[in-house]
């Protein structure tokens, strides 16, 4: 049987975990439940973490996969549906209420040959803030010869609640103007850098400026193709049709006070979601998982 290798270890302010499995190790963060960083003996890493990340104490970070719930992005751009949940006349934080919060080390088991290790939110009673459900989140990842992140939530109240979510993933690449995603041709996006316009893709999508752009009806597999570090990353998701790529680009990036002037070269945001009118309503009851599962394959 594999033997799980869980180590306590602290990046600046915040409690984290090193998971080694196999091949594989993973930096996982309390805060937020927040996968940090994913590689493979021997190759570049998968999962991207930022070099200029801040480790701080209620601080998001920005690297990684960071966890959007319930809502993702900006509230006012989310469907009535989920603006409609948040009872406060304060202003919405981006992208949810949880990526700040710590959550609780589970169980750690092994399945076969794989390693799975579970993350909960404890919750708060009364709910949120400004937020008064009743869901319960965990986190599962399962560690084989990909990484296999599953987000569910379960509505333990008595009436239906609408959620927007995603897996903010930033993936390693050798350089995002010489990648392309595989997956996309023919499908619809929304270009929130151009009035929100509804387009289509042709043919596989190439960068050569700031992407930021929500894919609907999104198949469930997408890859990243690397030539220069010989290798695809194949993205197959679950409980998702929509997608979101985003890559700030320089002038951008030059904004961050927590990213590298150079560091939109080497990352590549695709987020597998539940945004636009793929949201999530979960009846009394009813449990939704958001799942993605990565793998690095030769070209």
């Amino acid at each position: 049987m594999p033997t799980p290798n869980v180590e306590a270890v602290k990046l600046n302010e915040l409690n984290c975990w090193r998971i080694r499995h196999g091949q594989a190790e993973l930096l996982v963060a309390q805060q937020g439940a927040h996968i940090l960083s994913y590689q493979l003996a021997g190759q570049p890493p998968l999962i991207w973490l930022n070099e200029e990340a801040v480790f701080k104490t209620g601080n998001s970070i920005r690297a990684g996969v960071p966890i959007c719930w319930p809502w993702f992005g900006n509230l006012d751009r989310n469907p009535p549906s989920v603006q409609a949940m948040r009872v406060s006349d304060q202003p919405a934080t981006a992208h949810g209420l949880v990526r700040a919060m710590d959550w609780e080390l589970g169980a750690i088991e092994t399945e076969g040959e794989s390693l799975k290790v579970e993350f909960f939110l404890p919750y708060p009673e009364g709910g949120l803030p400004g937020w008064p459900y009743s869901v319960d989140l965990k986190l599962s990842i399962r560690l084989d010869e990909q990484l296999h992140i599953n987000l569910t939530s379960q509505n333990q109240g008595s009436a239906p609640v609408t959620i927007s979510q995603a897996l903010h993933s930033y993936y390693a690449v050798s350089d995002v103007r010489n990648v392309h995603v595989e997956g996309l041709d023919g499908l619809n996006y929304i270009e929130t850098l151009d009035n929100w316009k509804i387009v289509t893709q042709t043919d596989d999508l190439r960068f050569a400026g700031e992407t930021d752009r929500i894919y609907l009806e999104t198949p469930a597999q997408l890859s990243i193709v690397d030539p220069a570090w010989e290798r695809r990353i194949e993205l197959t998701s679950s409980g998702s049709r929509s997608a979101v790529i985003w890559n700030p680009w320089i002038a951008r990036a030059a904004q961050f006070s927590d990213m590298a002037d150079d560091g939109w070269q080497r990352m590549l945001c695709i987020e597998t979601a539940n945004v636009m009118d793929d949201v999530v309503t979960l009846a009394p009851g009813a449990s939704h998982t958001l799942g993605v599962s990565i793998a690095s394959k030769p070209l």
